[in-house]
């Protein structure tokens, strides 16, 4: 009697891949656990106020920011969280929208270009946080204030990045569209746009961490709300724990921001790695 010992077809590069995916995982985790582990031995050890263990610090973030008796959002959450929230998407949506307009205007008018490129390349080198006192004066110690410093400070990379990816365009696509007769509106949308995408994109990535960066500096000064402002009363009156909690709330919000923007740009971009297995 002959033992069958014929086993299943393996597809080339899908086992080792798995492989090295779950490999790359496990490494991770185990390399954050390892820190985790580390930080609360050694803060454990030295027994200072100033840094409380990791163990403290989210039993503080779970309190002050996780639904419990006073109900679905505590306190801080409505008062300081939310509002921060609200300011830094504000900003960044209107940095978004002049950036792209503005960067796409420039990038197709060589007239515009040589009017604006010298005010741009000076305005750009003005660090934000030193115009926080201009800002406070023209529009006072409101969220309209904080809104436009925040759309300000992060227009930057979204507006130099659409001017070179809409540049970037190669001029045989556009010329194609004009062969087609497709309308201008229709070549802006549907050519010249999507074929810049990966540089905008690009530009709003960075753009975000400039725009958490300025919310946090915004509340900081002249404000009774936000995560910046709690911050800085919590390190005023050694409350060293809830600091360091909101420390971690930034890294949160900071890592939650960019993995949906990560989604929304794959979803954007989807039609560029089709077109290319296609081509390829």
């Amino acid at each position: 009697m002959s033992v069958n010992t014929t086993t299943a077809p393996v597809t080339p590069g899908t086992q080792p891949h798995a492989v090295r995916r779950g490999l790359s995982i496990a490494t991770r985790w185990i390399v954050l656990v390892g820190i985790l582990v580390v930080w609360q031995v050694s803060t454990m050890l030295m027994d200072n106020p100033f840094f409380p263990t990791p163990v403290k610090i989210v039993q503080k973030a779970a309190v002050l920011w996780l639904p419990g008796p006073d109900g679905l959002l505590t306190r801080s959450m409505r008062l300081d969280v939310l509002p921060s929230i609200a300011r830094a998407l504000t900003g960044f949506g209107l940095a978004i929208v002049a950036g792209v307009a503005l960067g796409t205007a420039i990038a197709l008018s060589r007239r515009l270009e040589g009017f604006l490129d010298w005010i741009l390349q000076f305005m750009r080198a003005v660090p934000p946080p030193t115009l926080f006192p201009v800002f406070l004066i023209l529009l006072g110690t409101t969220d309209q204030m904080r809104i436009a410093l925040i759309a300000f400070g992060s227009v930057w990379p979204i507006l130099l990045n659409t001017i070179e990816g809409v540049r970037g365009v190669r001029p045989l696509t556009i010329e194609t569209s004009r062969v087609f007769r497709i309308s201008p509106a229709r070549r802006l949308f549907e050519v010249i746009l999507p074929s810049a995408g990966p540089k905008i994109l690009a530009g709003v990535r960075t753009s975000l961490s400039l725009a958490l960066i300025l919310m946090v500096i915004s509340e900081m000064i002249a404000s009774s709300s936000g995560i910046g402002h709690q911050l800085v009363q919590a390190q005023r009156s050694f409350a060293i724990t809830n600091m360091w909690a909101g420390i971690l709330l930034l890294a949160i919000l900071g890592y939650l921001f960019n993995l949906i923007l990560t989604l929304v740009e794959r979803r954007i971009l989807a039609w560029q790695r089709e077109s290319g297995r296609e081509t390829s």
